[in-house]
Formats: C-alpha cells, structure tokens, sequence
C-alpha cells in the first residue's frame, strides 16, 4: 500500500531538518575552524622632525586598527578610570585606535612614557590599552594643524605635527642619580631642549617636566618631581620667575628636590636673576626678596 500524501508531508520537514544538521544517515555535522580575528598590536613609537612637521610613528604587528581618531583635547584621561594623565606641554593631542592593543602574550608593552626632543612633539603617554582599545596623549608646545595617515609593510599609523616655527636651543637640569648615590656633586646636570624664543620660561618648564630622554634615562638621569605634577603661573617681573607647583609637593625628607632642576633652568635665562618656587598654595619661604626661595614643602 502506497503511503498516502499526508505522510510525505509529515517525512519533508523531517528529512530536511536531518539534511540542513549534516547527520542524515547516520552522518556527522560539519565542523569549521574559527579563528579569532588577531588584534593589531602596538610594537613601537618613533619621533622625528622633517622640515616643517613633526612626525610621530606609531609601529603595529597584525595589521591596522581599522578606527583611528586623533583630535585636541583639553586634558588627557585614562581609559576606565578616567583620572588625569600628565601630559606636558601647551596642548595634547588625543589618539584613540581600535582595535589595538600595546602589549603583546608575554605581556610586554611600548613605553607608556617618554619624552621627545623635537620642535613641537615633547613627549608620548599612554591613557589606555583595555579592550582593543589603546590611547595616547601627544604633548606638544605649540597647537598646529596635524595629518593622519597610514603605511604598509610593516603596518603604521603616521600623525604629522606641523611645526613651522623657530626654535633656540637652552638648558634644562636632571638629577644624575649615580652622581648622588656616590656623593659627587653637583648633583644636577644641563641637557639642551628646543624651546621657543617669544615664550622660553615656559618653554624650559614644559621640557623639564617631560623628563630626560631615554638615552638620558639609560645614563641615570631622572626627573625628581617631588610629586609635583606640573606647574601654573609662571611669570618673570624684575629679575624674579615665580613658577607654583601643581598635584603636590613633598621633599620626602631628601636635600635634593624638584628644585634643583626648575632654579637652574629658569636662571639660565638672561631676565632671571633669582627664582621663586611655590607650593601648590602660593606659598614660598621668601616671596618678595632678591634670593631664591623655595616652600616649606621642599625642605629636608
């Protein structure tokens, strides 16, 4: 007896449903290899000038971030957090990549910190490596024009600085710490910075706080910060530059200070005869009179 046409129909779905799953007749379900798209990892951060512009590249293995944002922001937050990250400099610029990161399996990173000697890019800071998602902040002393563009083989992401203006070269002092492990003053050395002519006080303060380089670093100079994060109100009037430290102020009980390194550098300048540095209230051991001062704060 010939099955009728209702059990064809009850069969189809049936038969179809076996067929689409691969397990028809005793069959196996297909199975496919899936492999994670690999992130694009950050391996490297190079500076240099080229007339006219800066050029900051940032180095990648696994291909491109596909979103890349750069713009100027007023300050620089960390990813998550959303505290502050000190940036040095008279504007930040904001790089924002995705998917990216800045460590690779093993867990080694680019340097979250470093500092450039070049006419307007100073230094590099990272913000961020959560998620695909990494973030720098380009401390610059001037606000100019900038353009993004990208480089194969290897993978790069390239953000040109403008940086047509005219710079003199001038001291900044760090602390040599094998000269002050080994008692062997002075305690402080010069390293030549780029700054501009018209504003060289804060030029100089910027470069300072950026910290030493890192062939500088390698040969145990440091930036005592005396955990100041920056400085405000600079101003140079009848021979005095009075500079207030930002964040905090502590000598931690040493005779050497941040104020090893901002008395030197400021007096260096042809108008600075005498330097004021004060806490981050104002405050200062001599305010007025012609000697250098420094806050109760910065005491041994």
């Amino acid at each position: 007896m010939r099955p009728g046409r209702s059990a064809y129909l009850l069969a189809a779905p049936v038969l179809l449903t076996a067929v689409l799953s691969g397990t028809a007749a005793g069959g196996s379900a297909p199975v496919r290899a899936t492999t994670a798209p690999e992130t694009p990892t950050l391996v490297a951060i190079r500076a240099a000038h080229h007339p006219g512009f800066d050029r900051v590249v940032l180095e990648f293995e696994g291909g491109l971030p596909s979103t890349r944002r750069v713009q100027y922001v007023d300050r620089l937050v960390a990813d998550g957090s959303g505290l502050p990250v000190r940036v040095p400099g008279r504007a930040i610029l904001r790089v924002v990549l995705s998917p990216a990161q800045a460590h690779d399996a093993s867990g080694q990173t680019v340097p979250r910190r470093r500092a450039w000697a070049l006419p307007n890019v100073m230094t590099t800071v990272r913000a961020g490596d959560f998620e695909a998602v990494t973030t720098y902040g380009i401390g610059v002393a001037k606000r100019t024009s900038f353009e993004v563009s990208t480089l194969e083989d290897p993978s790069r992401v390239v953000i040109d600085v403008k940086a047509g203006f005219r710079t003199e070269q001038r001291p900044v002092w760090f602390l040599d710490r094998d000269r002050f492990v080994d008692n062997v003053e002075p305690y402080f050395v010069s390293r030549m910075r780029p700054v501009r002519p018209r504003t060289p006080a804060v030029g100089l303060m910027d470069r300072l706080f950026a910290g030493p380089l890192p062939a500088e670093r390698r040969a145990g100079l440091r930036l005592l910060r005396s955990r100041a994060k920056g400085f405000a109100d600079l101003s140079v009037a009848g021979g005095i530059a009075r500079v207030r430290l930002t964040g905090g102020c502590s000598s931690g009980g040493s005779t050497v200070t941040v104020a090893g390194s901002i008395i030197p550098t400021l007096r260096a300048l042809p108008t600075v005869a005498w330097v004021k540095v004060l806490d981050p209230q104002g405050r200062t051991g001599d305010p007025v009179g012609r000697t250098d001062s420094i806050p109760a704060c910065l005491e041994p």
